[in-house]
């Protein structure tokens, strides 16, 4: 393929625009961003080898594709962007199907508003090397803190990141939070408690893994072992990701379900609690409130 076809075809995530409201229409409207990716690899074909892909940040390729599809059709108004973690069609989005053409036409015209506002430049290079945007504000700094998180957790010694899941299951209502690590307990690094009601709670053990690749189904077997008849559920904690082998071992039928929460999970938590992070207030111009006041 020619320089000049590539750059007609526009990047690789601008095959994904379409799927992506595709997949939430089967969701019935909205879907966090695993069940999005996980139906448009199941749609899509898309083999394990290809999900598994990481880039050199140690972000999933095929993940990261899929976000940065997901950021213009934001901008384009046809996903919600009010919450992080669940992704929602709008109005617009809903009555919409978009064909490859129309997908390259949304993309060529957000690139050149960013480039017109000074504020991103989109080329017909794919932007893989960083996370996408994720809020409407100062977009085009929100993917840095995101990748200097992951590298300031990958730095932690492993008792201080065994002390840090801690503090997140603590502070998302978990109880009784022990770190056991390092004490020949099969792979188990701790656990709590979770109180549903009064009447109702859960034992949960929990593993922290400070990778900067990705878990295997193997170390999912392997941690569901040492906790059988030990607890209820399971936790697994990586500043890294998870195979699609160890996301399917995770949630497989007849063994008890074990939650996973990679890098950019890890990340959200300490967003949502401001822990680790100071949040910043930041203003958009709405060049059209001033238009009227021109004439």
């Amino acid at each position: 393929m020619t320089k000049a076809q590539k750059k007609e075809e526009g990047p690789q995530f601008v095959k994904y625009f379409g799927p992506i409201l595709d997949a939430l229409r089967q969701l019935g409207g909205s879907g966090t961003p695993n069940e999005v990716v996980e139906r448009i690899a199941l749609d899509k074909g898309v083999p394990d080898d290809v999900q598994n892909e990481l880039l050199p940040s140690g972000q999933p390729r095929f993940r990261n594709k899929i976000a940065w599809a997901r950021f213009y059709l934001v901008r384009e108004g046809l996903l919600d962007s009010s919450k992080r973690g669940v992704w929602s069609l709008t109005e617009k989005g809903r009555a919409t199907t978009l064909s490859h053409e129309q997908a390259l036409d949304i993309h060529r015209r957000w690139s050149r508003i960013f480039q017109q506002e000074g504020r991103a430049k989109a080329s017909a290079a794919e932007p893989e090397a960083s996370a996408p945007p994720t809020q409407a504000a100062n977009d085009e700094t929100l993917g840095n803190h995101r990748n200097r998180i992951i590298q300031i957790m990958l730095s932690l010694p492993p008792a201080g990141f065994e002390r840090l899941a801690q503090r997140l299951l603590r502070e998302s209502g978990f109880t009784q939070v022990e770190v056991t690590g390092r004490s020949g307990d099969g792979g188990i690094d701790g656990h709590g408690t979770l109180q549903l009601n009064s009447l109702v709670s859960f034992k949960v053990l929990f593993q922290c893994k400070r990778y900067s690749s990705s878990v295997s189904p193997s170390q999912v077997r392997d941690f569901r072992g040492a906790m059988a008849g030990r607890a209820d559920k399971g936790i697994i904690l990586t500043t890294g990701t998870f195979t699609a082998e160890a996301r399917r071992e995770a949630s497989r039928d007849g063994v008890p379900a074990i939650e996973l929460i990679d890098g950019d999970a890890l990340v959200d938590m300490l967003e949502q609690l401001e822990l680790g992070l100071k949040p910043v207030k930041a203003y958009e111009i709405d060049e059209a409130f001033f238009s009227e006041f021109k004439d």
